[in-house]
């Protein structure tokens, strides 16, 4: 039996201030069992492992550790494994999933993955988010036993990352993550520094089955899903500043961007 699989989804984005603005579009994503792409990359013409295809799950493109100089003689489940490690969980052999993007055609662009590991008795304990920016920077947040809620995780924690320019530093990241299973359900709220909501974003969809015949139909529904996601930023990113959203630089507050994985050199 394959664990893995993928979602056909829809993204949401609300804003509720400084001025209202919203926007939703469908993608499709990956839910992979890490121990599996090996399997798969095999068993699959349209996906591979770190080779050249129309869709190819790099190691690189996810954590790698230490935040100097990385391990990249690892691949990304030894990575996870030396991160749960130091938030002091251990899984031993138990599987890990990962809801994410793959590279499409040599180009990847992934804002958010979500991992979700279990121990060897099948129990999930604990959720990753790792979020990047177009900046190529990276971000993980730990989710730990105490932040699981029956089927979901919830977490609000400062964020300590520069995610988009019409976003003030000085806020949270409010998590609730469903476990994935024949439905799809993340949410992710933005709170500022007075403890008020103002921005919504969710993601949710319906499980299909992993198989070259999907991968191609939604290669021809989604095409190029990556240079669409970043594409979108950009669209949306100029409609917020015709709108006068007011603009944040990245080169400030630098004391707000914090524990920043391939941090960017200018």
């Amino acid at each position: 039996m394959i664990n893995s699989c993928l979602y056909k989804a829809t993204v949401m984005h609300h804003r509720f201030s400084p001025k209202v603005h919203r926007f939703n579009y469908d993608v499709f994503m990956f839910y992979l069992d890490l121990d599996e792409i090996d399997t798969l990359s095999k068993k699959l013409r349209l996906m591979s492992r770190n080779r050249f295809n129309l869709f190819n799950f790099r190691d690189k493109d996810h954590l790698q550790l230490p935040k100097e100089n990385p391990d990249t003689s690892k691949n990304i489940r030894q990575h996870i494994t030396d991160y749960l490690h130091q938030n002091s969980v251990d899984i031993g052999n138990g599987r890990i999933m990962v809801l994410t993007n793959l590279c499409t055609l040599g180009y990847q662009f992934n804002p958010v993955s979500f991992y979700y590991c279990y121990d060897e008795q099948d129990n999930v304990v604990c959720s990753i988010v790792e979020v990047c920016n177009t900046f190529r920077e990276m971000k993980p947040y730990f989710l730990g036993a105490s932040t699981r809620h029956g089927h979901e995780f919830k977490l609000n924690t400062a964020k300590y990352f520069y995610v988009s320019p019409f976003i003030a530093m000085d806020t949270n990241f409010d998590f609730n993550l469903q476990i994935p299973g024949e439905n799809l359900q993340v949410r992710i709220d933005d709170y500022d520094k007075d403890g008020q909501r103002f921005f919504v974003s969710t993601l949710s969809g319906k499980r299909k089955t992993l198989n070259d015949a999907n991968l191609l139909l939604y290669f021809i529904s989604f095409p190029l899903i990556t240079l669409k996601v970043i594409g979108l930023i950009h669209w949306q990113a100029l409609k917020l500043w015709l709108k006068k959203i007011p603009y944040h630089n990245k080169d400030a507050n630098q004391d707000l961007q914090q524990d920043v994985l391939r941090p960017y050199r200018p």
